[in-house]
């Protein structure tokens, strides 16, 4: 055993600590966020497993002839609440990197903890470093899933706060000033069914062909919006057209036979789950989720296509390959 590796690991070990307590909280906060009951309770049981690890942590610590730092979870609680409000100036993709940051520090200081645990011959830390380090990868790959459901388009299994989503749409609106892709207007009506308010800016500066903003602006938001694809495309505007029928898509608004599922609203829950399994394409699934949270908003439709997504979202990040 070397003598001199143990107060290393012992700082080691309350830095994770730390970290773990932050992590908890963090945990806590994104369950308002999650997107389905599933997700909901995926984070509210990674929350409890979080506090398991820290109390194990800190028996280990005892059993190096350390002391806890009774100021740890406090630390936590407040390092996740000042986290939090900073997100609230953060797009949605900058918040979710920053936890990704949290977790690789763990997983990080976690392997360091187990080379540490290893000279020391303390294999009892040994075995906690390993508990740590599998359980900071699976987090990080959930991170960067979703990342990449964002990346996508989404849905994400985690919703933006009203806050990042209008944080998220003026840096678009600043970064695209002149032409709409249709990916950017789904992701702008991401935002606007968010913070409905901004529904009418985003038509303002996307509808801007001739008398079409006036005559969609007059209307109601679905009858507007179905206007504006007819208009712009009677007019031959077929890419304005284009992306106002994606923005369609993204708001839940499209006609049933408009779905890349046909017959959907037939489908009974068993059904839908089995046809959505069968889409490959990112933007069908986020049509299918839209329309099923503006209609049925039945959970096992919604978090069917959430798994769907995220399994597209891994294969496009290379996770698990």
């Amino acid at each position: 055993m070397t003598v001199t590796t143990v107060p290393t690991l012992i700082t080691q070990l309350h830095a994770v600590l730390d970290l773990t307590n932050t992590e908890i909280q963090v945990a806590e906060t994104r369950v308002a966020q999650a997107r389905t009951e599933a997700v909901r309770r995926e984070l509210t049981e990674n929350a409890e497993n979080g506090r398991l690890r820290a109390e194990a942590i800190e028996r280990a610590i005892r059993d190096l002839g350390g002391v806890p730092e009774i100021v740890g979870p406090l630390f936590g609680r407040l390092a996740a609440a000042l986290k939090a409000m900073a997100e609230q100036a953060q797009p949605f993709d900058e918040a979710l990197l920053g936890d990704l940051a949290l977790e690789h520090q763990l997983l990080d200081r976690a392997r360091y903890v187990k080379a540490l645990a290893t000279a020391a011959g303390k294999q009892d830390v040994v075995r906690l470093a390993d508990r740590l380090v599998t359980a900071h990868a699976a987090t990080v790959d959930w991170l960067t899933t979703v990342l990449a459901e964002e990346a996508l388009g989404g849905p994400a299994a985690l919703r933006r706060t009203p806050f990042q989503a209008a944080t998220g749409a003026t840096i678009r609106l600043i970064n695209v000033p002149v032409s709409w892709s249709a990916r950017g207007i789904d992701r702008a009506l991401d935002t606007a069914r968010t913070t409905p308010p901004m529904l009418s800016a985003l038509l303002g500066r996307g509808a801007h062909a001739g008398d079409v903003a006036v005559k969609t602006l007059a209307a109601s938001r679905d009858a507007a919006l179905e206007t504006a694809e007819q208009v712009t495309r009677n007019e031959g505007a077929d890419g304005i057209a284009d992306a106002i029928h994606s923005a369609r898509a993204a708001g839940g608004v499209l006609e049933a036979d408009e779905l890349p599922i046909a017959d959907y609203d037939d489908l009974n829950v068993s059904q839908a789950v089995a046809a959505v399994k069968e889409l490959t394409d990112p933007s069908d699934v986020r049509i299918v989720v839209a329309y099923e949270e503006a209609h049925k908003d039945r959970q096992g439709v919604v978090s069917a296509a959430q798994t769907r997504l995220a399994g597209i979202a891994q294969e496009v990040s290379g996770i698990g390959n």
